[in-house]
């Protein structure tokens, strides 16, 4: 089940107007690595995946990963960009081919981390090509976000690899909530100061 709350997770500032940088901020929003690839990806993993918990990990980090998409999209508003659609910085729409259809619970924990290196990477390339302070800061925050959740992914995959014990995988989501709970809550306070 998903719950919308009204709200941004993270709060979004932009210094002023940059269309340029909006426009290379699609990536995020419909691009191969985007926060749409992944949500869509984690949803589908999560419809395939045996394990009860580690299928409601991917839930969890799929709906945050809506949450970072509307942070994008207001962002790119606020910089002047381009109208929201599912399409890359260079216009080429969103392809079915950017999710990954494993069905293996191994395989599909496997391109769910990778999944999260290359937003990361594309993440971090971001950061270096504003001055903004507000953007660096979502950026840097959203950054932070996909090293947590590759982390969870690839502890799940040595979870089910050793045969771990229910309580074992348990952890999983309570590790999940401390991470979100504790780096949005700094980010937030420290943003707000």
């Amino acid at each position: 089940m998903f719950i919308f709350k009204k709200g941004l997770l993270y709060p979004v500032r932009v210094e002023r107007p940059n269309p340029q940088f909006g426009q290379i901020m699609l990536e995020h929003y419909g691009g191969k690595d985007s926060e749409f690839s992944a949500a869509t990806q984690y949803l589908n993993h999560r419809s395939n995946m045996p394990n009860h918990y580690v299928k409601n990990l991917l839930g969890l980090i799929a709906a945050e990963e809506k949450s970072h998409m509307e942070m994008i999209a207001v962002a790119i508003k606020m910089l002047g960009g381009p109208p929201l659609s599912y399409i890359n910085s260079q216009g080429v729409p969103w392809n079915i081919d950017y999710v990954d259809q494993s069905l293996d619970p191994i395989a599909m924990l496997q391109a769910d981390a990778e999944a999260e290196i290359r937003a990361r990477a594309l993440y971090n390339q971001h950061l270096t090509m504003t001055s903004d302070p507000g953007l660096k800061q979502m950026i840097s925050f959203l950054g932070s976000r996909e090293d947590a959740h590759k982390h969870l992914f690839q502890k799940a995959q040595a979870l089910i690899l050793k045969g771990a014990t229910p309580d074992q995988f348990k952890q999983l989501i309570s590790e999940y909530k401390v991470s979100f709970y504790k780096r949005s809550s700094d980010s937030f306070l420290k943003n707000r100061r």
